[in-house]
């Protein structure tokens, strides 16, 4: 229950009587519960996990600890219940969570003052427990023996979605439970594109093929992006991936605790733009992953927060040439008090698969 007990801590922080919680991957974080249907109240004193007929024996084997509360009825009316028998006065509530009909439906049943909160929890799952990461590394290594197999599956004559469909198979295969989001696949000049979800284009000789995909694995995700070439794909595309993967290992050589993200965008944003392309690198360097594929910290110029040990964070500079292609390389790094630790070991050097034609 130390995850419960470090939102009481929060609640003394914000003057809270208690907090209502619905976003879902807070709900798991919080009462370790992989249904779909629930919520919880957390009060200075109790802990509560409300769902349905449906998830009432799943509930009590999973959210050990937390007194489980059968809703017959409108779920909130069981939150109500709650506010009126431990005399809640306020309420803290997910605002980002929660729509203005949700709100106005609970507001019109609960008999005490609801207060809005952003990001309680989700700062919370920022900082992650060995048990977390030992998880996240499992969901990195089925995601890199995908990207093993689909070396050898990738030729001149097959589509993007083809190969999309490939490596999303073979790493359920290998005990991913989903995909982390639709896996992109991008080759040519949809290479460009930084989130060219996988399409029925034809992968030709002289392609360079970007692919950003990972897989859930009990929960967690892994993010993982290589770019390679279908035979020769010239001196220009080939001097971008030069410059992306120096970028990429500037990032790593200097993160650690103690650095804000916007110090630590700024690596690899810099030395994009010193060699030409500054103006072609247009998203954030990487972001937080854990139970959701983008959580914080955001290795981003907005972001003049520090970074935590355990953070972990992708590491992913690009460049993006309209009407020519573009690169990318994604790894996954755990933030330590000194430095880092990359939880993925796949090669990064260009890698050109000969095109057999």
């Amino acid at each position: 229950m130390k995850r419960v007990d470090n939102v009481r801590e929060k609640l003394e922080e914000l003057d809270l009587d208690a907090l209502l919680v619905t976003n879902m991957y807070n709900v798991r974080y919080l009462a370790n519960f992989t249904g779909t249907t629930g919520l919880v109240v957390i009060t200075k004193e109790e802990a509560y996990f409300i769902t349905d007929f449906r998830y009432t024996e799943q509930a009590a084997a999973q959210a050990q600890g937390f007194e489980i509360i059968k809703n017959e009825g409108l779920i909130y009316e069981e939150v109500a219940k709650i506010v009126k028998k431990d005399n809640i006065q306020n309420l803290g509530f997910e605002d980002t969570n929660i729509t203005y009909a949700t709100f106005t439906k609970i507001n019109e049943i609960i008999d005490c003052e609801l207060k809005p909160v952003t990001g309680l929890v989700e700062k919370l799952r920022e900082v992650k427990t060995e048990d977390e990461i030992e998880i996240i590394q499992e969901a990195v290594n089925i995601a890199e023996k995908g990207f093993d197999y689909i070396l050898g599956f990738v030729k001149p004559g097959i589509t993007e979605i083809e190969v999309a469909n490939e490596l999303d198979f073979y790493m359920r295969k290998l005990g991913a439970t989903e995909v982390s989001f639709d896996t992109i696949v991008a080759s040519g000049i949809r290479s460009a594109m930084p989130h060219g979800v996988a399409s029925d284009k034809i992968i030709e000789n002289g392609d360079m093929v970007t692919i950003d995909f990972g897989c859930y694995y009990k929960g967690y995700v892994s993010d993982m992006t290589r770019t390679f070439a279908v035979g020769d794909p010239g001196e220009q595309l080939k001097e971008i991936y030069e410059i992306v993967y120096q970028a990429n290992k500037k990032v790593a050589e200097v993160a650690k605790a103690g650095m804000t993200g916007a110090e630590l965008d700024a690596v690899a944003r810099d030395y994009i733009t010193e060699h030409g392309y500054g103006e072609s690198f247009g998203h954030t360097t990487g972001h937080g992953i854990g139970l959701e594929i983008h959580e914080g910290p955001a290795i981003s110029f907005r972001n003049e927060e520090a970074l935590v040990e355990n953070n972990v964070i992708t590491n992913e500079p690009g460049i993006y040439i309209p009407g020519l292609g573009g690169v990318r390389i994604e790894d996954d790094l755990v933030i330590t008090k000194d430095g880092n630790y990359n939880l993925m070991s796949s090669p990064k050097e260009l890698t050109i698969i000969e095109p057999n034609i």
